[in-house]
């Protein structure tokens, strides 16, 4: 017999005289709600404003009340949070055309300081803006606010110095000192949460390996007074006839390099072609410092960001049960010293969290956080509310493609359906996956005749499964993004090709048929040895793009920093040139040098453009372990002076050392925990488990019996919809499938709700519902006084 159908337990409903008999009707929960006291429009503002703050992540503190309320809610808007996007990639541009400018691009510097002011003043508004609904007290406590305002002062302070300078004659030229700065406006506003997580990581992480960079840097000045010592008197000298050994310093900085194994083994050479014995200085300072120390500042590293990891998952959930517990408050009826939200007070709510939403939606919700069918929510169902608004909910006409829309008849013909079957067949897949390989064969060859009939294959594939799956639907799976922009570039390619009067070969075509080729990776996915490494790949795509913007960021610092110190000494005017301005890399302090010789001219700090390539180049080759490193950095030591090396020392330090092991911690980490996911239970929440139950997910068969909603009406999903008699094995199935099958989302009738796979989802996402699943009744009824050093049993898992 139907669950739905039968007498529900009594939550704060209605208690009865006996013990045994809990039950209540939908009748007595629906009398109660009449007896309800009407919400205010504040209340209700404040208690939606809540349930959103908990589904976005957003933790900002704000005044509870209405006028409050909605300045917050303005604050968190679409345009205004786009704006700050905006004027924080503007500002960071700026450098592109302020002196030293990218060429062509330069503008006066009022020009530019203009265009920053216009930055400033929204970054201020922004600032003022939150000043606005926050208790002064709260803003001036968050140190992310007194970071903003004090670089917007300290920006004015360095514009009106620099005009000041500009204006004065004087033979040292002026400088902008403020423009390192402008990457911590990324930072400290609070839409940067994913970066500033990421700092914080790094913050956290740095005192615990302070103590290990302590020793290394030990080390190294112990073994250069060891060759100072041992080598500075033989009179040894380089192939390039310099010194070696010859002072203390030039012995820490040749040893540093070492460890980066940069000039290995060219600084052990003269040594060693003396005597055999000396290369064992050398190996037992590699094994020391370079082996030894810099695995422990990994671990060390490693360590800490797993610890600091669980501790950002254990505060994410519970600031989301923070504010979900707090619009419970809001919302509740008491009734029998039983706390709970009617059915009349979610209906409001859901006006306000989802508005437009029809009836049936509004009950299906309802129905889905109903865990113990009671028809009213309980607390511990209300804090699942967050989970359930993060699943995707889509009705018929919203799974309509364009074509079944306007052209039904058409798009649902016997002939069109056998042809959308066709499509979403794996021999399909397997066909053009076939073609791609021999298409890479005829690319090997050089054998061009074909090209027109794989683009026009190719097409057709493309066109085929628009036709099918509708733009939404098409455009929502990166392979075949990937796929139209691949065919399509090269589609374009093909034509200049043929269009081109001088005859001339492109291979840009060639290009990209190629990358097409890229796509039979995912056919490793199907392979069980292959799918936790590529899945593993895919769920931290968008950790890659949160570090790659922390590592943006101390590359701006550098590049601005390396700008200031080193621009106009090198410049690249080819090595033909015979004039004395344009020799040397325009600078004859270059003569006879390695970097002159080598042709490293063009690797200077001209313009931020040529500074980020630099600085990216010495970071692929250090992880590389190339040897053009110490040579690039010796011909801005050798136009300065070798104070310089302190600026490539820093670099290496902070972006090296220490970001990119963070980096390689968060890819050991995210491989380990995906890996392990892999053999333990499937986890899922309890918005899923009910979804499931239900058979309301895509690929699901709805249940035989009827859904009874919590008003005490049948839930119709489809008007005269005849269920089927489906299998409990037929849900199980679609659960546990974790391949990428072509579901026909025209066959999907009535409400459906899009369930990721176990194995898409983020590794955040999975880390929460495992600690979720760690907290019980009592952490649910005492979320506020919840102890925060609570250890943590995911150490089981990882």
């Amino acid at each position: 017999m139907d669950e739905a159908n039968e007498a529900i337990t009594n939550l704060g409903g209605v208690t009865t005289e006996s013990n045994k008999d809990n039950t209540t009707t939908t009748k007595q929960i629906s009398s109660d709600d009449q007896k309800e006291k009407p919400l205010d429009k504040e209340t209700l503002l404040l208690a939606g404003t809540l349930v959103l703050d908990a589904k976005g992540g957003r933790n900002l503190e704000y005044i509870l009340r209405e006028k409050y309320v909605r300045s917050y809610i303005w604050y968190n808007s679409f345009y205004l949070r786009w704006a700050l996007y905006f004027c924080l990639a503007f500002n960071l541009s700026l450098a592109l055309f302020e002196h030293p400018a990218v060429p062509g691009a330069s503008i006066p510097y009022w020009g530019t300081m203009i265009m920053e002011l216009v930055c400033l003043c929204y970054f201020t508004f922004r600032l003022s803006h939150a000043f606005y609904f926050q208790y002064t007290k709260v803003f001036f406590k968050d140190a992310k606010n007194i970071c903003v305002l004090v670089m917007i002062l300290l920006t004015i302070l360095d514009m009106i110095s620099y005009i000041i300078w500009s204006n004065v004659d004087t033979d040292v030229p002026p400088v902008r000192w403020s423009r390192p700065l402008r990457p911590l406006f990324i930072i400290n506003f609070p839409d940067g949460k994913q970066i500033r997580r990421a700092f914080r990581n790094i913050r956290r992480t740095i005192p615990d390996i302070v103590n290990v960079l302590i020793l290394f840097l030990s080390s190294v000045l112990l073994f250069g007074l060891f060759a100072l010592k041992l080598f500075n008197k033989r009179g040894f000298k380089y192939p390039n006839g310099e010194p070696y050994f010859s002072n203390y310093f030039d012995s820490i900085w040749d040893l540093y390099v070492l460890v980066t194994t940069a000039n290995n083994p060219d600084v052990m050479m003269p040594a060693y072609d003396e005597s055999n014995w000396f290369a064992l200085f050398f190996v037992i300072y590699l094994i020391i410092c370079l082996y030894i120390f810099m695995s422990i500042v990994l671990a060390t590293i490693y360590n800490n960001y797993k610890k600091n990891l669980k501790n950002e998952v254990k505060q994410a959930v519970f600031q989301k049960r923070k504010k979900l517990a707090k619009a419970f408050d809001l919302l509740k009826v008491k009734h029998n010293h039983q706390e709970f939200i009617s059915y009349s007070r979610w209906t409001q709510l859901v006006t306000i969290i989802l508005p437009g939403r029809s009836e049936t939606h509004t009950d299906l919700l309802m129905k889905i956080l109903d865990h113990d069918n009671t028809n009213v929510l309980s607390k511990k169902n209300f804090l699942n509310l967050a989970d359930l608004l993060q699943v995707q909910l889509t009705e018929v006409k919203d799974r309509l493609t364009l074509l079944e829309k306007h052209f039904p008849s058409i798009y649902n013909h016997r002939i069109s359906e056998y042809f959308k079957f066709f499509v979403r067949h794996r021999v399909f897949r397997y066909w053009f996956d076939l073609l791609i390989i021999v298409n890479a064969v005829f690319i090997a060859i050089d054998l061009d005749a074909a090209d027109w009939f794989f683009l026009a294959m190719f097409t057709v594939e493309i066109l085929s499964k628009l036709y099918v799956l509708g733009g939404k639907e098409f455009m929502s799976r990166f392979w075949n993004i990937f796929d139209v922009v691949i065919i399509g570039g090269a589609f374009v390619a093909t034509i200049i090709e043929y269009l081109d009067f001088d005859n001339k070969e492109s291979n840009i075509k060639d290009i990209l048929l190629v990358l097409r080729v890229v796509r039979l990776v995912k056919l490793f996915g199907s392979i069980k040895r292959f799918k936790v490494v590529l899945q593993t790949l895919i769920n931290i795509g968008p950790s890659f793009l949160t570090y790659g913007g922390v590592i943006f960021v101390f590359y701006y610092f550098f590049a601005i920093v390396g700008m200031e110190i080193f621009n106009g000494y090198i410049t690249y005017y080819g090595y033909d040139s015979e004039t004395p301005d344009t020799a040397f890399c325009g600078n004859v302090k270059l003569n006879n040098s390695i970097f002159y010789r080598e042709h490293y001219c063009n690797n200077n700090f001209n313009d931020i453009l040529k500074s980020m390539v630099w600085l990216g180049v010495q970071i692929i080759q250090t992880i590389q372990f190339l040897n053009s490193y110490l040579l690039i950095a010796s011909g801005f030591v050798a136009v300065t002076s070798k104070v310089a090396r302190l600026y490539f020392f820093v670099f290496h330090l902070s972006c090296v050392v220490i970001i990119l092991n963070i980096f390689t911690a968060f890819i050991l980490e995210a491989f380990i925990l995906e890996y392990t996911l892999q053999t333990v239970p499937r986890l899922e929440s309890v918005v899923e488990s009910k979804i499931k139950e239900l058979g309301l997910g895509i690929g699901m068969k709805t249940r035989k019996h009827a859904i009874q909603g919590p008003s005490g009406d049948e839930i119709i999903l489809v008007e005269d919809e005849q269920t089927e008699d489906t299998d409990e094995v037929d849900n199980q199935q679609v659960e546990t499938e974790d391949v990428d099958n072509e579901i026909d989302l025209s066959k999907e009738k009535g409400l459906k709700f899009h369930l990721k796979k176990h194995s898409r989802k983020k590794t955040e996402v999975l880390l929460q519902q495992m600690f979720q699943g760690e907290l019980g009744d009592d952490d649910v009824d005492d979320v506020e006084t919840y102890s925060k050093e609570r250890k943590l049993t995911l150490e089981a898992l990882t």
